[in-house]
């Protein structure tokens, strides 16, 4: 199988051969692994018990799923990944703020995946040959994940396709084989010594509910481009391709998570999840654990750093994919051994999703709002001046950046992050409601309602100065004359 070659590009569509059905086994598949299954742990270390932590669960991710899925619609029409995409919004320079977001998202799921993966596996290998479960046996095994990672990452989207299929089917018989694995020791109520995180029942359900139910499908809010810019819209509706990425969300994300909160209860995990996950496990258990510990952990985190690569590249053109990739991969690891040996699981996965959900809900807001307003219609061409260190065409702005936008997208991201709430840091609001972190809805309402009032206010269009750039375009291939309502042209 041949190395992709293509970075952020756009996408040719002789080249643009996947389907719906490829976009759900991508979702699927990738996400059964221990670094999804850990976020259903977070519900009960919160102090929940079952149904609290299933209902946070099932309504966090029902909420995330619908403000991400409509983003994997931008780049069907674009075909290339959303961080570009969002040029139309933010300028061809300030889509920056776009690949940033999302460099910071995979950087955070690839470590955590490799970090608790490695940690299973180790634990496993104790148990099964005795070999010291110490640092470093975790730190060899961080090392092998990172090294087949980024095989896999490299090799690219088909690689990750193919390796998806595969784990999409053999990764559900083997949490199968765990639901009747842990069985004998499942309970109800919340592990001992867990009491609620934030003093009260509703402020920790609340809390849970965006960590670990949120957080989920805003994971992938500029990864769901990397997949769909693959479809071809003159073969696929965007009806059926909207369903297919909420079909793929929905058992992609739900399917491990409740089973990591079957296993957190089981295993009576409370501030750590590996350890005991491994103790209540059956001998004969082991070796399926060892391989989904493995498997699943290089499967979703080479979809991460694939993306890590593209966000990458996009921020940096003159890298190649490549070797944006590996550069990705030796920071990813290197959060590895940083998060494993100095601090908490729980509370560093907390911190992690809250403050990024609170950055990346207003930029998802304002890429859905300028979808939209443009009927789904850009300039893909006019996208890629960036990339070729060219600039003018429709999406050129004020020196290629769109300060209505991005102004929209900083205030909402200071506003979700006044209005978070976590034992690691607090922000000044949840003092004002009672400790409850309304940083996702406060972001994305902040976002997307000074993003419409600042381009109503300049007459409905996306910018005004944007029509300067027109036709300047330098270095550049001649873009053809298509009507595009994003970037203000008639």
């Amino acid at each position: 199988m041949p190395i992709e070659q293509r970075g952020v590009d756009t996408i040719p569509d002789e080249e643009r051969t996947s389907g719906p059905r490829d976009l759900v086994s991508l979702l699927l598949g990738s996400n059964l692994c221990l670094g999804v299954i850990v976020f259903g742990w977070l519900p009960p270390s919160f102090g929940l018990g079952l149904w609290p932590s299933v209902t946070s669960i099932i309504v966090g991710t029902l909420a995330g799923i619908a403000v991400t899925a409509p983003l994997a619609l931008i780049s069907l029409r674009t075909a290339t990944n959303l961080s570009t995409s969002s040029g139309a919004q933010f300028g061809v320079r300030g889509r920056l703020v776009g690949s940033v977001v999302g460099l910071l998202l995979s950087l955070g799921y690839t470590a955590l995946t490799l970090w608790i993966g490695g940690d299973v596996m180790a634990g496993t290998l104790s148990r099964l040959t005795g070999l010291p479960d110490s640092g470093s046996s975790r730190a060899l095994m961080y090392a092998v994940l990172a090294a087949a990672t980024v095989v896999a990452a490299v090799y690219g989207y088909k690689l990750l396709l193919s390796l998806s299929k595969v784990l999409s089917i053999g990764m559900v018989v083997l949490l199968l084989a765990g639901v009747g694995a842990y069985a004998g020791d499942f309970t109800t109520a919340a592990p001992p010594g867990t009491p609620y995180l934030l003093g009260s029942f509703w402020p920790t359900w609340l809390l849970a509910a965006v960590a670990a139910g949120l957080s989920g499908p805003v994971a992938f809010i500029t990864l769901l481009g990397d997949y769909t810019r693959y479809i071809s819209p003159r073969r696929h509706s965007p009806r059926t391709v909207l369903w297919a990425t909420c079909l793929g969300l929905l058992l992609g994300l739900l399917v491990p998570q409740l089973f990591g909160t079957y296993t957190a209860l089981a295993a009576r995990a409370g501030l750590d999840y590996a350890g005991p996950l491994v103790d209540a496990a059956p001998v004969w258990y082991l070796a399926p654990l060892l391989l989904a510990a493995s498997a699943g952990s290089v499967g979703n985190a080479g979809l991460m750093l694939y993306s890590m690569g593209l966000d990458l590249d996009a921020i940096v053109p003159r890298a190649t994919r490549t070797r944006a990739t590996v550069i990705a991969a030796a920071v990813a690891t290197a959060f590895v051994f940083g998060g494993s040996f100095a601090w908490s699981v729980q509370s560093a996965m907390t911190s992690f999703v809250l403050l990024l959900t609170a950055v990346g809900t207003p930029w998802a807001v304002i890429s859905l709002i300028g979808y939209v307003r443009c009927g789904g219609q850009y300039d893909a061409d006019a996208l890629q001046v960036f990339n070729r260190r060219a600039k003018g065409g429709v999406y050129w702005y004020r020196s290629g950046w769109n300060v209505r936008a991005t102004a929209s997208w900083a205030l909402g991201a200071a506003a979700g992050l006044a209005a978070v709430s976590t034992t690691v840091y607090e922000g000044p609001l949840p003092a004002l409601t009672g400790g409850v972190d309304c940083s996702f809805i406060l972001s994305g309402l902040v976002g997307g309602v000074a993003y419409t009032a600042l381009i109503e206010g300049a007459g409905g269009r996306a910018h005004r100065g944007g029509t300067r750039g027109r036709g300047r375009e330098r270095d550049a291939r001649p873009r053809a004359r298509t009507r595009v309502r994003c970037g203000g042209t008639r």
